[in-house]
């Protein structure tokens, strides 16, 4: 199948996203670099590992960042493809420090397919069979703005097994014309992605949908969300009915019944667990990629975000938001006020660790 010369395709659905990249994979003339925070060893896996062998016996350069937390294989899993000449690696893998849970918790949570300076994928998804039936967000992206993506895979991929590294030239801003690829690594002070939606929301005027799978954001996001609706600003969140996290369903419901009562609109989707991870402000500026909505992802892990202004870009973020409504139901504030004791003691116990979950 010849691969797509559309600007961008948004990919709501696992299926159609790996078949979009197998696609692309097969396609591919020089390089493919493939980074992902969960790999699987079921099917999909294999079939990208088989996709990847045959491209390294073709000559064209593979490589595979696979984060060590969430990886389900080996590196023999990929003998076949090492043996031509495709490399490996495994992001920070698990080391008994003084610090253990502290320093291991510093994973790469990055999401991004980058082919021959030309395609890019950036978005939500990894490569694994339980969340096949998952509502994501992936964007493919053609364009020369694959030459950034390229440099960033290739920073990742030098740092791979280093727990103290600069962390300046990791988290500098790339812009491409309207583009801009926003990075972020493990840092309490720092936290360049979560600053950015913070300026974001205190600069809407009209309209913000947030979609994400995890929300447990801190008091300055909490508060920007706050006074957003205070001025009049229509602030949306999308958040799956359950998702597959129970500990952190129960810490979100802490704060999206005192949210709610602020006038920020909660809806659940109902049909599966929603695992986009997507903001859209005003229909004029959207940032999408793998960063969840919540303390750990801002303050521990390595996570990458396409933040644009191109009306096409636009339009296609809108019209999977539109699909998402439509399966979502609004939160109901009285029923959160009725929620069991036993919730309400968990959230209470949960907030120590709100952190880390």
């Amino acid at each position: 199948m010849p691969s797509s010369n559309k600007k961008y395709q948004i990919f709501e659905s696992a299926h159609d996203f790996y078949q979009s990249m197998l696609d692309d994979i097969e396609n591919a003339k020089k390089y493919i670099y493939l980074e992902m925070y969960k790999y699987s060893n079921g099917e999909m896996g294999m079939k990208f590992r088989d996709a990847l062998t045959r491209k390294c016996k073709e000559g064209v350069e593979v490589k595979l960042l696979i984060d060590s937390w969430g990886a389900y294989v080996s590196q023999s899993y990929f003998s076949e493809l090492t043996s031509y000449g495709g490399e490996v690696r495994f992001f920070k893998k698990i080391k008994f420090f003084i610090d253990f849970f502290t320093k291991n918790h510093r994973r790469n949570h990055r999401k991004i397919l980058v082919i021959d300076d030309t395609i890019t994928h950036i978005g939500s998804a990894n490569i694994v069979e339980y969340g096949y039936d998952w509502r994501e967000a992936m964007l493919r992206v053609y364009g020369a703005i694959a030459v950034e993506f390229k440099k960033v895979f290739l920073q990742d991929f030098r740092i791979f097994n280093k727990y103290v590294f600069e962390k300046i030239s990791y988290v500098r801003t790339i812009k491409y014309g309207d583009l801009e690829i926003l990075r972020d690594v493990p840092s309490i002070a720092r936290q360049r992605v979560r600053k950015r939606y913070t300026q974001l929301i205190k600069g809407a005027k009209k309209e913000i949908i947030i979609e994400t799978p995890y929300f447990i954001p801190g008091f300055m996001l909490r508060k920007a969300l706050m006074d957003a609706a205070k001025r009049g600003v229509n602030v949306k969140v999308l958040l799956p009915n359950h998702s597959d996290m129970r500990l952190i369903d129960l810490m979100r419901n802490r704060y999206i019944g005192k949210l709610s009562k602020a006038n920020v609109h909660f809806l659940l989707y109902m049909p599966n667990n929603l695992h986009g991870k997507l903001m859209l402000v005003d229909r004029e500026i959207f940032v999408l990629g793998s960063p969840n909505f919540d303390y750990r992802s801002f303050r521990y892990q390595h996570e990458i975000a396409l933040l644009g202004r191109d009306p096409e870009a636009i339009r296609c973020i809108a019209d999977h938001l539109l699909g998402t409504f439509k399966d979502s139901e609004s939160f109901n504030y009285d029923y959160w006020l009725r929620r069991p004791i036993i919730d309400k003691l968990f959230e209470w116990f949960l907030v120590p660790f709100r952190h880390l979950l």
